[in-house]
């Protein structure tokens, strides 16, 4: 097991940076997306306490800028916390979308596992923007 690695997963969406950033952003969307994370959410002041696979985790995300920066902690039943790397970049077919996943302390198989379901919730964002368009 290496438990210092990362790695980027990303898609490109053909829309723009701002409206994928607007979209990403505002919790409303997120169990259109984020399957991995959410299926319910509710507001707990600027926290957002969503219903998991993992039981119930409390996301707080960076605050609404022009970065196209999408940062959150999540808050796992166990207390512990997990810092995601999320941006929203420029693309010449539009935006790509990056999160970084970290390994911590995964096993091999475990980390692709996060890897898989990241991809496929940066897939759903991808195709929940091109149905707004």
């Amino acid at each position: 097991m290496n438990d210092t690695g990362s790695r980027h997963i990303s898609v490109v969406v053909s829309s723009s940076p701002d409206e994928v950033y607007a979209y990403a952003a505002d919790p409303a969307n997120l169990p259109q997306w984020a399957g991995g994370l959410a299926s319910d959410v509710r507001r707990d002041g600027d926290t957002l306490v969503v219903r998991s696979p993992m039981g119930e985790v409390r996301v707080d995300f960076t605050p609404i800028n022009s970065f196209g920066v999408l940062d959150h902690e999540v808050t796992l039943p166990d207390g512990a916390v997990v810092h995601n790397p999320l941006r929203v970049l420029p693309h010449p077919e539009g935006a790509e979308v990056v999160f970084t996943v970290r390994r911590r302390d995964l096993s091999d198989a475990e980390f692709e596992t996060d890897c898989a379901a990241v991809l496929r919730d940066l897939i759903a964002l991808r195709d929940a923007v091109a149905l707004r368009s």
